[in-house]
């Protein structure tokens, strides 16, 4: 053997580079991960707000042999619960046969809200012959990729007695969609010379509803009474009714295939439904695992995670403190073994802008799902750093699994940041590290995975979990 063919063996055996699961993969293997992707696609269809993915997520759990808890309950060994949490999260759990105070939980925590345009609660009114509704933008969004596209109105209105409404208007086909107007090229020069960040304002972003005028002289804006008579007739409402409502524009998108080849997904809500659909398929999926395993799907993370249904809410270490006492175990031992996987996406690679990402440390399409050891901005800042060891560990589960995996950071250290649950977690002294999707076009009203990287994400977390 050549000095030059040994120094390359030994160059292959000692370096690390990353791995295109689609030329690792079998046929068989392929085939599973196409299959799979159908599965997510119809979940995404069904979940576009965090009360839907909640709805959609408790019926999975149903049809699984999960049962309804609720704080205060008796637990067992063996039981399989779910609490639907205000009906914008959700807490999956199994209490398994393990010791936890030894072994600890094992937590997959995902988020189930995303960028969108909320109304506001005083919304409608009528101008230049047209009705709208006034917007306040959720989480980070380039607000000019909202303009001109068709959108759905998707919520609930709570009546003053206490009846919830439920709507949704624009995803069947003979529904009516919504819109926000933008100004055409021939007098946006001004428009055009601004930057992307404020060419169009976040008081811009009126949804279009309509244009017919009710049927009387007297009325002074005829517009805004066809709507709110469409709606009365509709749904039972009033204008004051929207002061206790929660109603959304999303894009009214269902989730294609992309490509020649079908390889890759895109969507609306990509981040972050695309780790919770494999967190709580993983979950629903294992039969023999010994471990107690809570997967939590949590809201407004896209907003800094507060309130009642964020993940600083107590409600998970609640449920944790209960399963410690229904077993006769320390709940501050149980948390200080436990360990999660914080499953959140991360960004990909896009060679079109290359320029922010520092490509050695990006997670690549197609290389399987990625761990993030800290995200942040700058300096670390705001992150959850996760610890060698744990890394490490990590590492033996998904090497002693065949699972595919990547690490990557968000970009360049000083082209921006961003931020997971984990940090929320990980004050709860549990160990702690992201593992997700990597996603172009992130943040925006169709986003696109591979889905090769959402099959590696679930075959991660059932390793995880195993």
């Amino acid at each position: 053997m050549s000095e030059t063919t040994v120094g390359k063996e030994i160059f292959e055996n000692l370096s690390y580079s990353k791995k295109n699961i689609y030329e690792e993969a079998s046929p068989e293997k392929i085939k599973a991960i196409f299959d799979y992707s159908e599965g997510y696609k119809s979940y995404l269809d069904k979940a576009k707000t965090e009360r839907e993915a909640a709805r959609v997520t408790v019926e999975m759990a149903k049809d699984a042999g999960f049962t309804e808890y609720k704080l205060g309950d008796k637990l067992k060994i063996g039981d399989k619960k779910y609490l639907n949490h205000r009906g914008k999260s959700v807490i999956l759990f199994t209490v398994g046969t393990e010791d936890i105070e030894k072994e600890g939980i094992r937590i997959l925590a995902a988020h189930i809200d995303s960028p969108r345009l909320d109304l506001k609660q005083v919304p409608m009114y009528e101008d230049g012959g047209m009705g709208f509704l006034k917007t306040h933008y959720y989480g980070g969004i380039k607000k000019y990729q909202w303009t001109a596209i068709p959108l759905a109105l998707h919520g609930v209105i709570v009546k003053c007695g206490g009846e919830v409404i439920d709507v949704n208007i624009g995803e069947d086909d003979s529904d009516p969609v919504f819109y926000i107007n933008d100004l055409l090229p021939h007098l946006g020069q001004k428009q055009s010379a601004e930057p992307l960040g404020s060419a169009i304002k976040g008081e811009t972003l009126n949804i279009l509803i309509g244009g017919l005028p009710y049927d009387d002289k007297d009325v002074s804006e005829k517009i805004k009474l066809t709507a709110l008579s469409i709606l009365n007739e509709k749904y039972g409402v009033s204008e004051e009714d929207f002061l206790s409502a929660e109603l959304s524009l999303v894009p009214a998108f269902s989730a294609r295939d992309i490509g020649f080849d079908r390889a890759l997904v895109a969507a609306y809500g990509h981040d972050d439904r695309v780790c919770a659909y494999p967190a709580i398929t993983a979950l629903l999926d294992s039969k023999e695992t010994k471990h107690t395993v809570m997967v939590i799907l949590a809201d407004k993370e896209e907003i800094g995670s507060e309130g009642v249904t964020g993940m600083q809410s107590r409600i998970f270490t609640d449920i944790i403190e209960e399963i410690s006492e229904a077993l006769g175990k320390n709940a501050r031992v149980v948390r200080n073994s436990s360990k999660c996987l914080s499953a959140d996406v991360t960004a990909c690679f896009d060679p079109n802008f290359a320029d922010v990402y520092e490509k050695k440390n990006s997670a690549m399409i197609s290389c399987g799902t990625t761990m993030s050891k800290y995200t942040g901005a700058r300096g670390k800042s705001s992150t959850n750093d996760a610890s060698a060891e744990y890394v490490a560990y990590i590492r033996k589960i998904f090497a002693d699994n065949g699972v595919i995996w990547q690490t990557a950071e968000l970009g360049k250290v000083d082209a921006g940041g961003g931020g997971t649950v984990a940090k929320y977690i990980a004050n709860h002294n549990i160990e702690t590290v992201d593992l997700g999707v990597p996603v172009i076009s992130m943040h925006a009203p169709y986003e696109v995975v591979s889905k090769a990287d959402v099959y590696s994400t679930y075959e991660a977390f059932v390793a995880f979990i195993k």
